[in-house]
């Protein structure tokens, strides 16, 4: 069954970007970002935004979690259209933007001020599931400071998690971080993903980590970004990013990627 075939078949569609088009201005004139780019991402599907720096995948992602505007097309989140940031859609960063004059558990509450209709107790009732979910309780009462890059990234995603948005966004957020620690959150992810099974949007570089954790690749082209072609990963889960299986999905996303690249890649917005 082909690519296509399968998505018609796929769960309700949960975000929908429709014939997307940005443009930036720079000191050497107006830049083409991202150019009609159409992609439908389904309730409860783990897609990943594979591309060459500069392509547009964090644009878009901004503009998904409303924190951009397109220039023309449309995206819509559960069937209404985006026109700014909210709650159904949560946005993780490469860095962890943490208060650091905050500990882990008030961190993971500021989050929860978005969620309305909770009193006090049931707040921290939430805050405290969260914590556990990422294998943090007993740092509750951590200082920032105190924490590892991997910590502070768990603590991040427990934030993001607490208000219980529809979609997850995450713009490659294991980047900064040791290729060990990076492993541990890739079956940390993978495990909160299966338990969750939230709705989620990931930009990376990293073909091997977009094959290990997404269903579905979406390979971006040079600037101006365009859509150019998906890959369904059928690997049971957990994934060990170390093995062959997943290795030769990999290879053959990296092949794609490259018969994309240009000679030449202009300056674009990342």
């Amino acid at each position: 069954m082909s690519i296509q075939a399968e998505l018609q078949n796929a769960p309700p569609e949960k975000l929908v970007c429709n014939q997307v088009s940005k443009t930036f201005k720079t000191q050497r004139g107006t830049v083409l970002a991202l150019d009609r780019v159409s992609l439908s991402v389904q309730e409860g599907e783990f897609v990943c935004l594979v591309g060459p720096s500069g392509c547009g995948k964090s644009t878009l992602l901004n503009i998904i979690a409303g924190l951009e505007q397109p220039d023309s097309g449309r995206v819509e989140a559960s069937g209404q259209p985006v026109t700014d940031a909210g709650r159904d859609r949560m946005m993780m960063f490469q860095e962890s933007a943490l208060f650091p004059w905050l500990d882990v558990m008030a961190n993971v509450l500021f989050g929860l001020r978005l969620k309305p209709g909770l009193n006090t107790k049931e707040r921290r009732d939430v805050a405290e599931f969260y914590i556990r979910l990422v294998g943090l309780e007993k740092f509750k009462r951590s200082n920032i400071h105190e924490l590892s890059g991997g910590m502070k990234q768990r603590v991040a995603l427990a934030r993001a998690l607490a208000p219980n948005p529809r979609v997850l966004l995450m713009d490659e957020p294991f980047a900064a971080l040791d290729a060990l620690t990076r492993e541990q959150l890739y079956g940390d992810l993978q495990r909160i993903w299966q338990e969750r099974r939230k709705t989620i949007v990931f930009v990376t570089h990293n073909v091997r980590e977009a094959a290990c954790l997404g269903d579905r690749v979406v390979l971006f082209s040079p600037h101006p970004g365009r859509v150019q072609e998906q890959f369904l990963v059928k690997l049971p889960r957990p994934r060990d990013i170390n093995t062959v299986a997943l290795a030769e999905y990999a290879t053959e996303i990296t092949r794609a990627l490259k018969r994309h690249l240009k000679p030449e890649i202009g300056e674009v917005a990342e």
